[in-house]
């Protein structure tokens, strides 16, 4: 099929590949030909707080290649720095020499930094014009923290957003305690080789593809985005990102890493951490059931859904998207209400496993106890039995 310039003007294109659809595909027939839908996540989590090497992370996003475009991807693992359970482990990309010193500096002024250094990598052809990358282990000065009035945790979060808007050249991209983000841009398969994942060991791991459709393909928009402990990973697209965003502005938050993603990460943290909602509730607001769903419930649930969207409208998330979000001691698989987005979950003895493709799961876990598919806006939430993670 072949276009002339002269029809390729908004509607006329449009309406051209259309009538002509079967000549684009050579009556190829369903089944014989792939159309990606954008991304990929996956998750695998041990209930027992059993901690599992990077490799089957891997090995699942990878299986989910085509899904994305080799402009990010990115891994969350949790319970992965046990010597340092207490510290936040601050994971930061830097631009320059002149960034790293400015940003050290800041950390020295509020922070007790622990440990320092560069994140271990390799050379992998794929991965380029990679930034400096290097972790910090810190906690809040006394002092500091006293003078704040704030609590340790929003003291944290602060001086995390003053680095990633007030520092050019500098970014924290993960800021938790006993959890890290590794993210580049790249094939995730590549990324993960790039960091070494199979050198750390985590009870629970999250993992993102991703096929940029609004926004660039640059180191910090890659997924995981995240916040203190919390990571999200996001297939999707959000059209109510600047509602969204101008909500959450409000509250002392930035988004500035040019991706619709970013807002959940902070909408999460606002609605759980400070508000204090259950992720049931959380998860209530984001993914809100449409009115006349809630008219048609029982008045008690009806009470407490309505209450939910009249006191957060600014946070309801239209369009579609599926999330996972990792956080201590816990993780949370959402679909958009309409369920607009393919996602599959899974159970094999402790574990639980979430993933973009039915695939991605059985390629680590041929043989399940249990697998479905969650429901739109019903989240699947997981947490350790015991609480803790197991360090052995």
């Amino acid at each position: 099929m072949e276009f002339h310039r002269k029809d390729r003007s908004g509607f006329s294109v449009v309406l051209y590949f259309f009538l002509n659809l079967k000549e684009v595909f050579h009556m190829v027939k369903e089944g014989q030909v792939r159309i990606p839908s954008g991304c990929a996540i996956s998750g695998i989590f041990s209930k027992n707080g059993r901690r599992m090497a990077g490799d089957d992370i891997i090995k699942s996003i990878a299986v989910m290649h085509d899904r994305s475009n080799g402009l990010g991807g990115g891994f969350a693992g949790y319970g992965i720095y046990p010597e340092y359970r207490d510290l936040y482990a601050f994971h930061i990309f830097y631009d320059s020499l002149e960034a790293k010193t400015a940003c050290e500096k800041f950390l020295d002024l509020h922070f007790d930094v622990v440990n320092l250094s560069k994140i271990p990598t390799r050379k992998v052809a794929s991965i380029t014009d990679e930034p400096l990358i290097w972790r910090y282990f810190v906690t809040p000065l006394p002092t500091k923290l006293a003078d704040s009035q704030l609590e340790e945790r929003e003291f944290v979060a602060r001086s995390v957003m003053k680095i990633n808007t007030h520092i050019s050249g500098a970014y924290v991209f993960s800021s938790g305690k006993n959890m890290g983000v590794f993210k580049a841009v790249g094939f995730p398969e590549d990324v993960g080789a790039f960091y070494r994942l199979e050198e750390y060991e985590g009870y629970c791991w999250t993992a993102h593809g991703r096929y940029p459709t609004n926004t660039p393909g640059w180191w910090g928009g890659a997924h995981p985005f995240a916040m203190l402990d919390y990571s999200i990973v996001h297939n999707g697209e959000i059209s109510s990102y600047d509602a969204n965003r101008r909500y959450i502005e409000m509250f002392g938050y930035k988004c500035c890493l040019l991706t619709d993603t970013e807002v959940i990460t902070y909408m999460i943290d606002f609605l759980n951490r400070r508000k204090g909602l259950s992720l049931k509730e959380t998860a209530e607001v984001i993914a809100a059931p449409f009115w006349s769903t809630i008219d048609q419930m029982p008045e008690k649930d009806k009470k407490r859904l309505t209450y939910l969207r009249e006191t957060f409208p600014g946070l309801l998330i239209t369009g579609p998207f599926s999330i996972l979000l990792g956080f201590e001691g816990g993780m949370m698989a959402l679909n958009d209400r309409l369920k607009l987005r393919s996602m599959v979950a899974a159970e094999r003895g402790d574990i639980v496993y979430v993933a973009s493709e039915e695939a991605a799961i059985r390629i680590i876990a041929p043989e399940l106890d249990k697998i479905w598919s969650p429901a739109g806006g019903e989240p699947v939430i997981v947490t350790l039995n015991g609480g803790e993670p197991n360090a052995n």
